[in-house]
């Protein structure tokens, strides 16, 4: 399938309902950046992936990576895009100016980030696992390492690695193995292995960066005991050229179910040099500085798998015939009418729809906190980081249930042809279905969401969120024509902090209440999160057709704008109607408790 960027919906989002001109007007460093320019990057991006990254999806799928002797060859073309990728700026997108960046907002990388992720997302791994190396070494690193490392890696000639997983410790980090031992000259001798590592090896770059967790001599047991290194694949000399093969290599890659043309790799540290980077014991926390950004990655698969499935179904659902329309011939000229216009075909694409524009407004909306968390005042940050911790979990988890879910519709409008390979729709069902399980499981982000983030801010958290969305139903409440959707939202808004509260007393009783209840909660606060963004879009669009009424604008009427706000308002009335009733199944569940699931024995499980 070849990818088209939807840069008409990224550019509704980004300058009409987020009003982007002026968010980046209240930040200092980027107060001076223009529609104009904004959209010229969203233009550069979208040329490139069309014609560059799109074509090589497939046969980067079919052809997979190679592995032998512990190097590893990326499939066809990739070498040479990446780059192409680096050439045109993309790798330096939101790196720091002083160290080779552009210094552009996240706001806008993440877009970019789209694009470049739903035309390949295999590709798009290698230079997005070097951002969170990079904002790890920007936060925490010394000067001296700053120097050492970030303006090569800024402009892509090196790329950099999280090496976080082990083969007993997945996402419980506290009992990690890896050790690091100190060396008289001031480094550490790292000794470990640690698999699951994207882009740990590969033919694209002359040199990577790992960045390593290990634990001291010493140090205490669990989360407070890991500490943060710096591990190059080649050691870099005091002129910043490239010394001697450092003891770590990639020891296999996995045989995936998708995204093959991303190495997933078994790296080996035998007495590799490292270098400590931040606190000693303070690994974890120095982690997490970027973690919510890279979830934020997570959540584009999501919204990436969403748009891809809805565009090669509406391709496939507008040319396919079969059986005549049930309320009479819609295409006399055809033998049979074209699928779209039968119900259960059109539900799975507004469902795709649906799920890619709003998980497009979220994100987006996500980026304007982590832009404000990074430039803003100390006020504003402060907001703007409870209220990224708040929906960064709900992002990374419902986009990409979601997105699996739109995924495999796309294989479901396409019936048996959905099943082979070369439409390209069971393809994007098995690149997608990782994103619900890296960055942290669904399952875990339902209990971070629930019990770190609401429960343990006693509910601030949450206030922050629900007082906007509040807000904004009181501004709209006389609206009739988003009055059925005001009313609905504002109904589940004080339900969301009902539930909140019931299961926070359940919760003192026994703590496999909240377990329980967990993931349901997160997918109650999905659809009620984008059932905000989508009556805001509803709004947004109800607005501009209403000055173009005004001005009897009739060049916009015709060049298809008046098409466009008018297939909003109807998304967004299908979201209401068809989408968010399913919040009423996850409150029954919450509601049935946590004593069905826990009353079986271990040892009955097997009966």
């Amino acid at each position: 399938m070849q990818y088209i960027a939807p840069l008409r919906d990224m550019q509704f989002v980004m300058h009409e309902l987020l009003d982007s001109q002026s968010h980046y007007a209240k930040l200092d460093e980027y107060h001076e950046l223009d529609i104009e320019t904004i959209n010229s990057y969203l233009e550069a991006a979208a040329d490139f992936a069309q014609s560059v990254l799109s074509p090589i999806n497939r046969t980067g799928d079919l052809e997979g990576c190679t592995f032998d002797e512990g190097e590893v060859t990326t499939p066809t073309g990739f070498k040479q895009a990446y780059e192409q990728y680096c050439e045109l700026g993309f790798a330096a997108l939101n790196a720091e100016p002083k160290y080779g960046g552009l210094g552009l907002p996240t706001s806008i990388s993440s877009a970019v980030s789209e694009i470049m992720g739903t035309a390949n997302w295999s590709f798009s791994m290698y230079p997005g696992l070097s951002h969170g190396a990079i904002q790890t070494i920007e936060h925490h690193g010394t000067d001296e390492q700053k120097t050492t490392y970030l303006e090569k890696m800024n402009t892509g000639q090196w790329s950099g690695t999280m090496c976080l997983t082990e083969s007993h410790a997945g996402s419980d980090l506290g009992i990690i193995k890896t050790r690091a031992t100190p060396n008289e000259d001031g480094s550490y001798a790292i000794k470990g292995q640690k698999i699951f590592i994207s882009a740990g090896e590969h033919d694209l770059t002359e040199n990577i960066i790992h960045i390593v967790l290990a634990r001291l001599p010493n140090a205490p047991a669990g989360t407070k005991g890991i500490s943060l290194f710096i591990v190059p694949k080649f050691l870099v000399n005091a002129d910043g050229s490239l010394g001697e093969r450092n003891a770590v290599a990639c020891g296999s890659i996995e045989h995936k179910m998708g995204i093959k043309a991303s190495a997933t790799c078994v790296m080996n540290f035998d007495d590799a040099k490292g270098y400590l980077i931040g606190p000693k014991n303070r690994g974890l926390n120095c982690m997490f500085t970027f973690m919510n950004v890279a979830r934020i990655g997570t959540a584009i698969q999501g919204l990436a798998a969403s748009e891809f499935a809805f565009q090669g179904s509406l391709e496939y659902a507008k040319d396919r015939t079969a059986m005549r329309s049930l309320s009479g011939i819609k295409e006399p000229q055809k033998p049979a009418d074209s699928i779209i216009h039968h119900p259960a075909v059109r539900n799975m694409l507004l469902t795709q729809k649906a799920f890619a524009e709003g998980g497009r407004a979220l994100v987006y909306y996500l980026s304007q906190f982590a832009d404000i968390v990074a430039k803003g005042e100390h006020a504003q940050a402060k907001f703007a980081d409870e209220m990224l911790s708040l929906l960064t979990p709900i992002a990374k988890a419902f986009l990409t249930e979601t997105g699996h879910e739109a995924a495999n519709m796309g294989v479901q409008v396409y019936g048996g042809h959905g099943f082979i390979s070369e439409w390209g729709m069971e393809q994007n069902v098995r690149d997608t279905r990782i994103a619900c399980l890296y960055e942290g499981t669904t399952e875990i982000q339902a209990l971070d969401l629930l019990a770190r983030k609401v429960l343990g801010s006693q509910g601030k958290m949450l206030a922050n969120f629900t007082t906007i969305i509040h807000q904004f139903c009181q501004e709209h409440q006389d609206d009739d024509r988003v009055g059925q959707m005001i009313s609905t939202l504002t109904k589940l808004n004080k339900q969301w902090g009902d539930i909140t509260a019931r299961i926070g007393m359940q919760g003192t009783q026994n703590a496999d209440a909240i377990g329980a209840a967990a993931v349901d909660y997160l997918f109650f606060s999905g659809y009620v999160t984008l059932g905000y963004l989508w009556a805001k879009m509803a709004t947004v669009a109800y607005a501009r057709l209403d000055k173009m009424c005004e001005s009897l604008d009739v060049e916009h009427a015709l060049d298809g704008e008046y098409g466009f706000y008018d297939a909003k308002i109807k998304t967004a009335e299908f979201y209401f109607a068809k989408l968010m009733p399913r919040h009423a199944v996850h409150v029954a569940r919450i509601n049935s408790g946590h004593e069905s699931l826990m009353a079986m024995e271990v040892e009955q499980f097997a009966f």
